[in-house]
């Protein structure tokens, strides 16, 4: 596969992601947070265990990689999954496409202190940068048919869910660079992923037992439905799969760039679906939210580099 077929289907995991908002914010009007996240997740689950056993990548974690792989499983999976539902459900899903953009510096500043890296002037200036776009999210956006509290509270919501995203990647991270005695090798993203997502959906399990017993088995609607297996299958295993390909093929730089277009896209399929408003403020966001992303992540210069 040439490189130009690469790049479009970055480009449609980039739209994936992003019409997943509004699809997000569909589910979350009919289902229970937990309930949702689960019904998900029992898709997701085993697609990926049927995508490892016919690709022939089927490995079974050593017991010291367990350990790690639960606490990934507790963050990447229940806490973000549990976060992202209350949040879609308060919140407009252009909102919530561009919270989510602090995932990369909430992993840098966690990095920080877990991973020893240095803490330089590009990330404290970008976060101060990205913090002002999230400023004009909450106080000017247009989206003004959603209660002031509600849709705070949605916003806040989706960054905790970005936090509980960057503790997995720091988690990760460290368990791909360093085998434990009883293992052969690192595991890779793919298989950390899976087997974090079997645990996460065992964690849902218990939680939404506790819904579906305070408000009944849910029957989502059709709608409900399609946005269900939309994150299920596109969202989650596809756009995985396809992303993952594409930093194998192309390096992690470049296929990152992808991830920038998520919040137009987020923005626009909130703006198609769901009659949200589209505003100024919300370019506003994005341009210093982003631009605080891609400076927090730059390289700190060398002496005498400007």
């Amino acid at each position: 596969m040439n490189n130009g077929a690469v790049h479009l289907k970055l480009a449609i995991v980039a739209a994936i992601w992003g019409f997943g908002w509004p699809a997000g914010r569909v589910v979350a009007a009919e289902v229970e947070p937990i309930t949702g996240a689960l019904l998900r997740y029992i898709i997701v689950v085993a697609m990926f265990l049927a995508y490892l056993k016919s690709s022939d990548q089927w490995l079974l974690p050593s017991r010291s990689q367990w350990k790690v792989i639960v606490a990934i499983g507790f963050f990447s999976t229940f806490c973000y999954q549990a976060l992202f539902m209350y949040g879609m459900k308060h919140t407009a899903a252009g909102d919530a496409s561009l919270m989510i953009t602090f995932n990369p510096l909430f992993t840098a500043v966690l990095a920080v202190f877990f991973l020893n890296e240095a803490m330089h002037r590009r990330l404290f200036f970008g976060l101060l940068l990205a913090f002002s776009g999230v400023a004009v999210l909450f106080l000017a956006s247009p989206n003004i048919d959603i209660p002031t509290a509600d849709r705070w509270l949605g916003n806040v919501f989706i960054a905790a869910a970005a936090l509980a995203w960057a503790t997995s990647t720091v988690l990760m991270k460290k368990s791909m660079s360093e085998a434990p005695a009883d293992a052969d090798a690192p595991l890779s993203p793919l298989h950390l992923t899976v087997w974090a997502s079997v645990v996460g959906l065992f964690i849902l399990v218990p939680w939404a037992g506790v819904e579906v017993w305070d408000h009944g088995w849910p029957t989502p609607s059709l709608d409900a439905w399609v946005g269900i297996v939309f994150l299920a299958v596109f969202s989650t295993v596809v756009a995985y799969v396809w992303f993952a390909d594409g930093i194998h093929r192309i390096g992690a730089g470049k296929a990152a760039f992808y991830v920038y277009l998520v919040p137009p896209f987020g923005i626009l399929g909130g703006w198609a679906l769901l009659d949200e408003r589209l505003g100024a403020s919300l370019i506003l966001a994005f341009l210093l939210i982003v631009g605080g992303v891609i400076l927090a992540q730059r390289p700190q210069p060398t002496s005498g580099e400007p």
